[in-house]
């Protein structure tokens, strides 16, 4: 046996029934913990993988096969996550007694810098804690520095290791189920033509990449050819609406009409999902459709997918605040000259041209 392999089995957990797992943000954060799941699930196949999550987890897993068995939803709370809409009030301290009861043998804590998360996993009673640690969090029985600049992917992968489950896949993955395809169906019906879609929103404004030039990007496309569908959660109705106004022809609108199954389901019967830096570009990525995406460069380093086959993340190299001016580096690297954050909102990818967008789709479509 090699000895990277000897180092592996000696770091695993011995006689592990049961393994929590803490990631309970928002869609695109999820799937980057996709692979990291997958080497536990390989790791440790006799044990039962429970996420920690949000009401949404519990939605998407029930009857979805993958590598999580069964979601326990953790309560708002800061640093955790937020209320949803209509959600019943529940209690940290009555879902910390439940989890106590679940005796469980390793918890993981892959959701961020553990200031408030790694409090949570420790008083989950497991035998082995593991996961991230930033310098104003707490340690777990075995942790990784978290730093910044890392690809999400390839943290939660080292993360895992610490428990000896080793990477078996660099690429996120999601399954699609008959329900998702069939609700996909019922709400778009069969396609006239191949189809492709555009994302136009995302919940940071500054990751916006113009919705006048999505609009051409769809005329474009409608003109050779394609079913254009502009998808977005009822938040992004305006940003939408621009990109219909904008496209001038004929275009699609999906505006919370599908479940993120049935979500999942028409971006993997698209030829192309083209979109800013948001969970809905991550998830066509993860259903195995080819993605045109508009990154700023330190969500580049951060969030782009790791291959080229079928992906094309175009760049905006932008670090000043187009409102002030700001230098938006020095918060990371204090060391560095620089005025640090500003309280703008405005768009850090303007500067990505149409050309290069519509270039790339073209290659990946018509390759």
């Amino acid at each position: 046996m090699a000895p990277a392999l000897l180092e592996e089995a000696a770091d695993r957990v011995p006689e592990v029934a049961r393994i929590a797992v803490l990631r309970a943000n928002a869609l695109g954060d999820f799937i980057f913990v996709l692979p990291a799941l997958e080497a536990l699930r390989a790791a440790y196949p006799q044990a039962e993988i429970v996420l920690l999550g949000a009401p949404w987890h519990a939605k998407l897993w029930r009857d979805r096969p993958g590598p999580v068995d069964r979601v326990l939803v953790v309560p708002p709370a800061p640093g955790i996550r937020t209320a949803t809409a209509g959600e019943p009030e529940s209690s940290i301290v009555d879902f910390l007694a439940a989890a106590r009861a679940e005796r469980f043998d390793l918890a993981l804590q892959l959701h961020g810098g553990g200031a408030n998360s790694n409090p949570l996993v420790a008083a989950l009673g497991a035998r082995v804690t593991a996961g991230l640690r930033a310098e104003d969090a707490p340690p777990l029985d075995r942790w990784l520095r978290y730093v910044y600049y890392q690809h999400e992917v390839i943290r939660y992968l080292e993360a895992v290791a610490l428990v000896g489950a080793p990477a078996t896949t660099v690429t996120p993955a999601l399954p699609v189920t008959d329900a998702d395809r069939a609700e996909a169906g019922t709400v778009l019906g069969d396609p006239e033509r191949p189809r492709v879609a555009l994302h136009p929103g995302a919940t940071d404004t500054r990751r916006r990449w113009p919705a006048d030039r999505f609009g051409q990007v769809a005329r474009t496309l409608h003109t050779d050819g394609y079913e254009v569908l502009v998808t977005g959660t009822p938040a992004e109705q305006d940003v939408v609406d621009q990109v219909v106004a904008a496209a001038g022809v004929p275009v699609r609108p999906q505006v919370g009409t599908l479940s993120l199954g049935g979500l999942a389901a028409c971006y993997a019967g698209c030829e192309l999902v083209i979109s800013n830096d948001t969970g809905p570009l991550h998830l066509a990525a993860a259903v195995g459709t080819p993605t045109v995406g508009i990154f700023w460069v330190g969500n580049l380093i951060t969030t782009a997918p790791v291959l080229r086959g079928r992906h094309r993340p175009i760049t905006s190299w932008t670090v000043h605040c187009p409102v002030c001016g700001v230098d938006c580096t020095p918060g990371i690297y204090p060391h560095r000259p620089g005025d640090g954050d500003c309280p703008h909102r405005d768009s850090f990818v303007t500067d990505v041209p149409l050309a290069e967008v519509l270039e790339a789709a073209r290659e990946l479509l018509f390759r």
